[in-house]
């Protein structure tokens, strides 16, 4: 009988220049190596993309949204379905957002409180609630391998006492969420807040930490802060944080980003970005960013990106992209995003390797000198 117990992380090597760290986490069942990175399937798919196309990139474990999938179609009609897994016939790890960044920056006319959240849908004006229970039994029903603590999330930059009041009533709704989550099958995450405060984050880690989770998520970050300020939230969190569990940086995706963060010793990481970007024809290549939507590319005959093995990368040339994504064509935003979910799958392959063998920092180095990336890191 599946239980708690088969959620487990363990760190097989810790790099010795660096806090990098190789993980497996064993996802009831289900093999995770870590660092990973996780495609986003908002609406219970990657946009454009089948489960099948998931796997052969290579992605270990996905992340759907709570919020959307709340709204539309419903944790009833999940659950009824038999959960996530079956609905979308993907049989690898899931891990459900708990739908507070939505809240927060989707919906319309929201109002704070001690009990939740009360907004407007941004898909038709409709006025909504929304408690971290509410939370919680969704994304139960939802059936979820990993689910996130419901959380405020806050802009920045914000006060000191603006961000301790947030980050005390985060610590109180991370219990409330724990104290009525029972599910076997499910692990919960506790999400650290606490801005850019030193103080602030390293108590709500600690908190966090006493109410035992099964794994940590560092929140509040890529909210509009420089990069530096968010490397210090990434380190003011993390060294309070069990070396015994799973570390999940949210919503970041920009190769300088999540080379920054496993050198600080996160594990998971999500992001829209890569699928984003290539349904604008944005792509992150061996030479660099290109946009194949460019003139130049209209009569090149020559692979997207000749290091990359994807199945875009190995059967079809800039001048086909160019063509299929002037013509508005669903296949070139299909190929498009499994090349640039490749590149960033192949990019944390790369990071395993290299911390197995005592070298993150020179794999970093050789990646963002190789690259050539603009500071938002693709």
């Amino acid at each position: 009988m599946i239980s708690l117990k088969d959620f487990n992380y363990t760190l097989l090597h810790q790099d010795k220049n660096s806090r990098a760290r190789l993980g497996r986490l064993n996802v009831f069942g289900k093999e995770v190596i870590t660092p990973v990175f996780m495609p986003v399937g908002t609406r219970a798919t990657v946009k454009f993309l089948s489960p099948e196309d998931i796997k052969k990139i290579g992605a270990s474990i996905i992340l759907s949204n709570t919020y959307h999938l709340w709204l539309r179609p419903g944790n009833e009609i999940v659950k009824k379905a038999g959960g996530l897994h079956r609905f979308m016939n993907y049989d690898g790890p899931i891990l459900t957002d708990s739908g507070g960044f939505q809240v927060f920056s989707l919906a319309d006319s929201r109002k704070i409180s001690e009990d939740g959240v009360t907004f407007k849908s941004h898909l038709d004006g409709t006025r909504l609630f929304m408690a971290p229970e509410d939370s919680i039994r969704i994304q139960m029903d939802l059936g979820s391998d990993i689910a996130m603590s419901f959380d405020e999330c806050i802009p920045y930059p914000a006060s000191y006492d603006y961000v301790k009041k947030s980050m005390e009533r985060t610590l109180r709704w991370a219990k409330r969420g724990k104290d009525i989550h029972h599910k076997n099958d499910q692990a919960l995450f506790g999400i650290v807040q606490g801005g850019d405060y030193e103080d602030l984050r390293s108590y709500c880690a600690k908190e966090l930490t006493k109410m035992d989770f099964d794994g940590y998520s560092i929140g509040g970050t890529s909210v509009g802060e420089d990069k530096e300020t968010m490397y210090r939230m990434i380190d003011y969190s993390i060294k309070e944080l069990p070396a015994d569990k799973p570390r999940y940086l949210m919503g970041v995706g920009a190769i300088n980003d999540i080379l920054n963060g496993i050198e600080r010793g996160v594990d998971m990481f999500d992001c829209v970005l890569p699928t984003r970007i290539a349904r604008h024809g944005t792509l992150m290549t061996s030479e660099g960013r290109i946009n194949i939507k460019k003139q130049i590319y209209k009569d090149d005959f020559s692979p997207l990106d000749k290091e990359c093995d994807c199945e875009c990368c190995q059967n079809y040339t800039k001048a086909y992209l160019n063509h299929l994504f002037r013509a508005n064509e669903g296949l070139g935003m299909r190929l498009l995003s499994i090349h640039n979910l490749r590149f960033l799958t192949r990019l944390v392959e790369g990071a395993k390797e290299a911390i197995k063998e005592d070298r993150f920092l020179e794999y970093k180095e050789y990646i963002l000198n190789k690259y050539h990336f603009d500071e938002r890191g693709f």
